[in-house]
Protein backbone atom coordinates (compact mmCIF):
# COMPACT_ATOMS: atom_id res chain seq x y z
CA UNK A 1 0.00 0.00 0.00
CA UNK A 2 1.37 3.42 -0.99
CA UNK A 3 2.33 5.73 1.88
CA UNK A 4 3.62 9.26 1.48
CA UNK A 5 5.87 10.83 4.13
CA UNK A 6 7.30 14.33 4.37
CA UNK A 7 10.09 15.29 6.77
CA UNK A 8 10.39 19.06 7.06
CA UNK A 9 12.48 21.54 8.98
CA UNK A 10 15.44 23.80 8.33
CA UNK A 11 18.85 23.08 6.89
CA UNK A 12 21.25 21.68 9.46
CA UNK A 13 18.67 19.62 11.36
CA UNK A 14 19.35 16.40 9.45
CA UNK A 15 15.98 16.41 7.67
CA UNK A 16 17.39 15.02 4.43
CA UNK A 17 19.29 12.32 6.34
CA UNK A 18 16.04 11.32 8.09
CA UNK A 19 14.38 10.81 4.71
CA UNK A 20 17.34 8.88 3.34
CA UNK A 21 17.50 6.61 6.39
CA UNK A 22 13.77 5.89 6.11
CA UNK A 23 14.02 5.06 2.39
CA UNK A 24 17.09 2.88 2.96
CA UNK A 25 15.44 1.03 5.83
CA UNK A 26 12.31 0.30 3.83
CA UNK A 27 14.04 -0.68 0.57
CA UNK A 28 17.13 -2.52 1.77
CA UNK A 29 15.97 -4.04 5.03
CA UNK A 30 12.18 -4.38 4.87
CA UNK A 31 12.04 -5.36 1.19
CA UNK A 32 9.66 -2.56 0.16
CA UNK A 33 9.73 -0.12 -2.70
CA UNK A 34 10.96 3.36 -1.71
CA UNK A 35 11.73 6.65 -3.41
CA UNK A 36 13.28 9.63 -1.64
CA UNK A 37 13.32 13.16 -3.04
CA UNK A 38 14.49 16.32 -1.36
CA UNK A 39 14.28 20.08 -1.61
CA UNK A 40 16.38 22.81 -0.07
CA UNK A 41 15.92 26.52 0.39
CA UNK A 42 18.60 28.78 -1.10
CA UNK A 43 20.54 28.82 2.18
CA UNK A 44 22.84 25.95 3.12
CA UNK A 45 21.88 26.09 6.81
CA UNK A 46 18.84 27.67 8.34
CA UNK A 47 16.73 27.67 5.17
CA UNK A 48 13.68 25.52 4.67
CA UNK A 49 14.27 21.95 3.54
CA UNK A 50 12.24 18.80 3.18
CA UNK A 51 12.63 15.15 2.29
CA UNK A 52 9.77 13.29 0.68
CA UNK A 53 9.55 9.52 0.95
CA UNK A 54 7.14 7.31 -0.96
CA UNK A 55 6.81 3.73 0.29
CA UNK A 56 4.86 0.96 -1.42
CA UNK A 57 4.66 -2.81 -1.61
CA UNK A 58 4.40 -2.59 -5.41
CA UNK A 59 6.50 -0.66 -7.93
CA UNK A 60 6.04 3.09 -7.47
CA UNK A 61 4.50 4.72 -10.53
CA UNK A 62 4.74 8.35 -9.38
CA UNK A 63 7.69 9.44 -7.24
CA UNK A 64 6.34 12.68 -5.76
CA UNK A 65 4.52 13.22 -2.47
CA UNK A 66 1.19 14.90 -3.17
CA UNK A 67 -0.82 14.42 0.05
CA UNK A 68 1.35 13.15 2.89
CA UNK A 69 0.02 10.40 5.13
CA UNK A 70 2.73 11.35 7.63
CA UNK A 71 4.24 14.78 8.20
CA UNK A 72 7.26 15.12 10.47
CA UNK A 73 7.88 18.77 11.37
CA UNK A 74 10.95 20.11 13.14
CA UNK A 75 10.59 23.89 12.63
CA UNK A 76 7.79 26.43 12.86
CA UNK A 77 8.43 27.64 9.31
CA UNK A 78 8.01 24.08 8.04
CA UNK A 79 4.77 23.75 10.00
CA UNK A 80 3.40 26.85 8.31
CA UNK A 81 4.58 25.76 4.89
CA UNK A 82 3.62 22.07 4.80
CA UNK A 83 0.37 21.59 6.73
CA UNK A 84 -2.01 22.61 3.92
CA UNK A 85 -1.97 19.50 1.71
CA UNK A 86 -2.25 16.63 4.19
CA UNK A 87 -4.15 13.41 3.57
CA UNK A 88 -7.19 12.54 5.64
CA UNK A 89 -6.13 10.94 8.93
CA UNK A 90 -2.60 12.26 8.51
CA UNK A 91 -0.20 11.61 11.38
CA UNK A 92 1.59 14.87 12.21
CA UNK A 93 4.71 14.46 14.34
CA UNK A 94 6.29 17.58 15.82
CA UNK A 95 9.26 18.55 17.93
CA UNK A 96 7.15 20.17 20.63
CA UNK A 97 9.91 22.54 21.75
CA UNK A 98 10.35 23.99 18.26
CA UNK A 99 6.87 23.74 16.74
CA UNK A 100 3.54 24.99 17.96
CA UNK A 101 0.53 23.51 16.16
CA UNK A 102 -3.09 23.14 17.05
CA UNK A 103 -4.66 19.84 16.03
CA UNK A 104 -6.88 20.12 12.99
CA UNK A 105 -9.82 17.89 12.04
CA UNK A 106 -8.49 14.76 10.36
CA UNK A 107 -5.03 15.00 11.92
CA UNK A 108 -3.50 12.75 14.52
CA UNK A 109 -1.03 15.02 16.29
CA UNK A 110 1.96 13.50 18.12
CA UNK A 111 4.52 15.62 19.99
CA UNK A 112 7.96 14.78 21.34
CA UNK A 113 10.70 16.98 22.82
CA UNK A 114 13.18 15.60 20.27
CA UNK A 115 15.78 18.34 20.58
CA UNK A 116 15.66 18.27 24.39
CA UNK A 117 16.07 14.48 24.41
CA UNK A 118 19.04 14.77 22.04
CA UNK A 119 20.60 17.42 24.28
CA UNK A 120 20.27 15.05 27.25
CA UNK A 121 22.20 12.48 25.22
CA UNK A 122 24.96 15.03 24.73
CA UNK A 123 24.37 16.24 21.16
CA UNK A 124 21.38 18.23 19.93
CA UNK A 125 22.33 17.27 16.36
CA UNK A 126 20.87 13.82 17.07
CA UNK A 127 17.34 15.28 17.31
CA UNK A 128 16.56 14.00 13.81
CA UNK A 129 17.35 10.44 14.88
CA UNK A 130 15.31 10.86 18.07
CA UNK A 131 12.48 11.84 15.74
CA UNK A 132 13.14 8.77 13.56
CA UNK A 133 12.70 6.53 16.60
CA UNK A 134 9.46 8.32 17.45
CA UNK A 135 8.31 8.12 13.80
CA UNK A 136 9.03 4.37 13.74
CA UNK A 137 7.05 3.71 16.92
CA UNK A 138 4.11 5.93 15.94
CA UNK A 139 3.64 4.79 12.35
CA UNK A 140 4.92 1.20 12.11
CA UNK A 141 5.62 1.92 8.43
CA UNK A 142 9.17 0.60 8.72
CA UNK A 143 10.37 -1.98 11.23
CA UNK A 144 12.53 -0.96 14.16
CA UNK A 145 15.22 -3.42 13.11
CA UNK A 146 15.34 -1.99 9.58
CA UNK A 147 15.59 1.58 10.85
CA UNK A 148 18.36 0.72 13.30
CA UNK A 149 20.30 -1.04 10.54
CA UNK A 150 19.85 1.97 8.24
CA UNK A 151 21.00 4.34 10.98
CA UNK A 152 24.16 2.24 11.45
CA UNK A 153 24.85 2.39 7.71
CA UNK A 154 24.08 6.09 7.30
CA UNK A 155 26.07 7.86 10.01
CA UNK A 156 29.79 8.16 10.60
CA UNK A 157 31.23 5.32 12.62
CA UNK A 158 32.12 7.55 15.58
CA UNK A 159 28.46 8.64 15.87
CA UNK A 160 26.78 5.23 15.55
CA UNK A 161 26.40 4.61 19.29
CA UNK A 162 25.03 8.12 19.95
CA UNK A 163 22.54 7.80 17.12
CA UNK A 164 21.35 4.36 18.20
CA UNK A 165 20.76 5.76 21.71
CA UNK A 166 18.92 8.71 20.14
CA UNK A 167 16.76 6.36 18.08
CA UNK A 168 15.95 4.30 21.17
CA UNK A 169 15.07 7.45 23.16
CA UNK A 170 12.52 8.51 20.53
CA UNK A 171 11.10 5.02 20.18
CA UNK A 172 10.76 4.57 23.95
CA UNK A 173 9.26 8.04 24.38
CA UNK A 174 6.28 7.06 22.25
CA UNK A 175 5.92 3.63 23.84
CA UNK A 176 6.02 5.08 27.35
CA UNK A 177 3.70 8.00 26.54
CA UNK A 178 1.20 5.73 24.77
CA UNK A 179 1.16 3.32 27.70
CA UNK A 180 0.25 6.06 30.17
Amino acid sequence: MRREIRFAGFGGQGIILAGLVTGRAAALHDGREAIVTQSYGPEARGGACSAQVVLDDAPIDYPMVTRPDVLVVMSQEAAQRYTADLADDCAVLIDRDLVELRPQPGWKLYAIPATALAERLGNRMAANVVMLGFFTAVTNLVSREAMEAAVRESVRERFIELNLRAFDAGYRYYREEAAS
